[in-house]
């Protein structure tokens, strides 16, 4: 015997479903003159600002209708499955997303007015994780930078300028000890936090990393010790200079210290510099709205040219080919980046504007990284520019919990060959024309 809701519950799953179905129809047609189109935006703190734009783009005109969807990247996925994508998408730029881009899945944006606004040295960081031969086929939207962070009062009380190379740095470090501060606050127990800071600043700041992953891409299943390229040679000194701040310069209980830790401690004094990205600035000045903070790219090298500042494409726009809306969805995308919207939007989140010209941030914390940006001294992370079937969030953690770095980064050598073994592994030279990538993979995500 079967049951059934009662008749007031029956009217309204009826009524709701009726609801999703209308939405579906609109989704594929016009009404009363208006196109509506569905946009997926997947920053979850910045959903506010958004729905906020998308309204007013909504009240400038009668045309289209902009549909906000922040269901996120899985039901993306899904959706491209099910042959009914969004129409317009910003999402974060990694590996899960680069896919349909491999697969030539988006529309070409060369032509549009936004595209033209795009910084030149931007292209060769998108192109990283592959791209569509003739096509561009996502436009950065917003850039993250991350660098060190420090506690500008501590510097100051102590008399210490921040350090431009490697053998400053340690003389800081040093300084900071015979005063009894922690140089670096480690949080240890979350891998992400590890791969993020102490791995990818240590690398990024002495291996050119487009360079490093194009030739190990193209050396594939050959990638060994003898390889022109290869994560145990290239690596090998940077994890060294790693390891030296992580046993001499860090706090003693950094293994059993999480991130939701180390944001607390900071705030309250406890080490001088603390190896994260600028989403912690909000967390930190939950107890300490006051504390002056500031930022600077960790030096691995004693040539202060070459410093740098770790990025990431945090959002990036595209138009799926699958879109029944496309000139609908390229009215927005050109709404979005106007200079008024796209300048906002990162002065919000403390990210860089991609756009020629755009001014830079003016928050006191990030203005250390501005001159780096500015010049072109960037790298995205290497821990965000392998496939995920490639742990390096594990290895980096097991690196500064005691592991080898030799063995280690022997590992790394051999599951990228494997992996390459299965499918190709793009680089920047490569123009993808459709075919599967062993790079369909999600990375790990930030706050």
């Amino acid at each position: 015997m079967s049951l059934q809701p009662p008749r007031p519950a029956r009217l309204v799953a009826a009524a709701a479903a009726l609801a999703l179905f209308g939405a579906g129809l609109t989704g594929c047609s016009t009404a009363g003159g208006t196109e509506t189109i569905r946009f997926t935006f997947s920053k979850r703190e910045a959903i506010e600002f958004m729905t906020e734009l998308v309204a007013q783009y909504n009240s400038s005109q009668d045309r289209v209708r902009v549909e906000i969807d922040t269901s996120g990247v899985d039901v993306v996925s899904a959706s491209f499955v099910r042959g009914n994508p969004p129409d317009i998408m910003l999402a974060n730029y990694n590996y899960e997303i680069a896919r349909f881009v491999q697969r030539c899945a988006l529309t070409d944006l060369s032509g549009t007015e936004a595209a033209s606004t795009i910084r030149d040295d931007l292209q060769p960081l998108m192109e990283q994780y592959g791209s569509c031969e003739g096509r561009t086929s996502a436009l950065p939207y917003s850039v993250m930078g991350a660098s060190v962070i420090y506690n500008k009062e501590i510097f100051a009380q102590q008399g210490l300028e921040v350090p431009q190379t490697w053998d400053e740095l340690l003389a800081v470090c040093d300084r900071l000890k015979e005063a009894g501060i922690d140089p670096f606050y480690a949080t240890f127990k979350d891998d992400w936090t590890v791969a993020q800071g102490w791995y990818d600043y240590t690398a990024g700041g002495s291996v050119d990393v487009i360079d490093f992953f194009d030739t190990l891409a193209q050396e594939g299943t050959e990638v060994g010790p003898d390889s022109e390229a290869s994560f145990e040679k290239d690596f090998a000194e940077p994890m060294d200079r790693m390891m030296t701040l992580v046993n001499d310069y860090t706090n003693a209980d950094a293994a059993s210290r999480a991130y939701g830790d180390g944001n607390l401690a900071f705030g309250k004094g406890e080490a001088a510099m603390y190896l994260q990205g600028p989403w912690a600035f909000s967390e930190i000045a939950k107890t300490a709205p006051d504390l002056e903070l500031g930022t600077f790219p960790l030096p691995m090298t004693d040539d202060p040219a070459d410093l740098g500042v770790r990025v990431n494409m945090d959002l990036a726009a595209m138009i799926p080919e699958g879109s029944r809306h496309q000139e609908a969805a390229r009215d927005f995308l050109e709404y979005l980046f106007l200079p008024e919207n796209i300048e906002e939007y990162n002065a919000s989140q403390l990210g860089f504007t991609p756009t020629n010209d755009a001014p830079a941030p003016d928050d006191p914390r990030v203005e250390g990284m501005v001159e780096y940006y500015d010049n072109g001294q960037i790298y995205q992370g290497p821990s965000v520019l392998v496939p995920r079937t490639l742990p390096v969030f594990n290895y980096a953690q097991a690196m500064v919990l005691g592991a080898s770095t030799t063995s280690t980064l022997r590992t790394m050598d051999a599951d990228w060959a494997r992996i390459a073994f299965r499918a190709p592994i793009p680089s920047t030279q490569d123009n993808a024309s459709g075919e599967d990538s062993a790079s369909g993979e999600t990375e790990e995500s930030t706050p």
